[in-house]
């Protein structure tokens, strides 16, 4: 099997054949597929990672309007499936990354943040941060110690980091975080609605680690994990700020960045 690479935000055959089958098992029963899911994905990644628009896509990947259609299909669940193709690669590959590092394929803690990302004049939902003074979208993740991504959601930026980590641990309903007993957070997730909630839903205590009141920059324990997580977000234009229309496709763009980062480990 060749290396069919054409710019450097491509991945290889080798590494793309450990995420075609899920892609591929996401289609709708139309005529037979005439494209190669390789070069599909492949112009996806080069539009994360640019963050070029999609009709400026490279001629040498497939038009477009297709390579949108399949990104569409592959970030949307089904009536049958409330994951969707993507979540489930991603959450395939973090299990696999932590059991090539000798660890259980769950984690039993979990650090919990969210960022506020300003939109462009494309989106079609936005609300506004006062405590960060963004008008936009917010992600919220929950990562390990690793700094891989178990939950994900995103919301209006108008939505308070307690609200988005529940919807997040909400949507893990597949039992994914079912070993998880600490959820660490900073003081925004302070209070015992939000604890008891967490504890209601998948059965965790909540630990809340907050800033130095001396004034000085000071690395805080376990904190700084999901705040490189963000970091490994922005190594892609197109995550810089929220370029999608659709509050689905900014998560499906996140999961993706993801799922590259694990597949380049691999």
């Amino acid at each position: 099997m060749t290396d069919e690479r054409i710019y450097p935000s491509d991945l290889s055959r080798q590494q793309f054949e450990k995420v075609r089958p899920i892609l591929e098992a996401a289609r709708r029963r139309t005529k037979p597929r005439q494209l190669d899911l390789y070069h599909v994905f492949n112009a996806v990644l080069y539009l994360l990672k640019t963050g070029c628009q999609w009709r400026m896509l490279p001629n040498e990947y497939p038009k477009w309007r297709s390579v949108h259609e399949y990104f569409t299909i592959w970030r949307q669940s089904s009536p049958e499936d409330s994951c969707s193709a993507l979540d489930k690669a991603l959450k395939k590959w973090v299990g696999e990354a932590r059991k090539s590092q000798g660890r259980s394929g769950k984690t039993s803690l979990i650090i919990v943040d969210a960022q506020s990302v300003k939109n462009t004049d494309s989106a079609n939902h936005k609300g506004y941060d006062a405590g960060k003074k963004t008008s936009g979208i917010k992600r919220h993740i929950a990562v390990d110690t690793q700094g891989l991504v178990h939950a994900a959601f995103v919301t209006t930026a108008n939505v308070t980091d307690r609200a988005g980590a529940l919807a997040a641990l909400a949507a893990q309903a597949d039992g994914r975080l079912s070993e998880v007993r600490c959820v660490v957070g900073d003081g925004g997730y302070t209070g015992m609605a939000f604890a008891g909630e967490v504890l209601r839903l998948i059965g965790a205590n909540v630990e809340i680690i907050k800033r130095s009141d001396t004034g000085r920059f000071a690395v805080l324990p376990k904190r700084w994990v999901v705040e490189r997580t963000f970091s490994w977000f922005e190594k892609n234009r197109r995550l810089w700020k929220n370029c999608e229309r659709l509050i689905e496709s900014s998560l499906g763009m996140m999961l993706l960045a993801n799922i590259a980062l694990l597949l380049r480990r691999s």
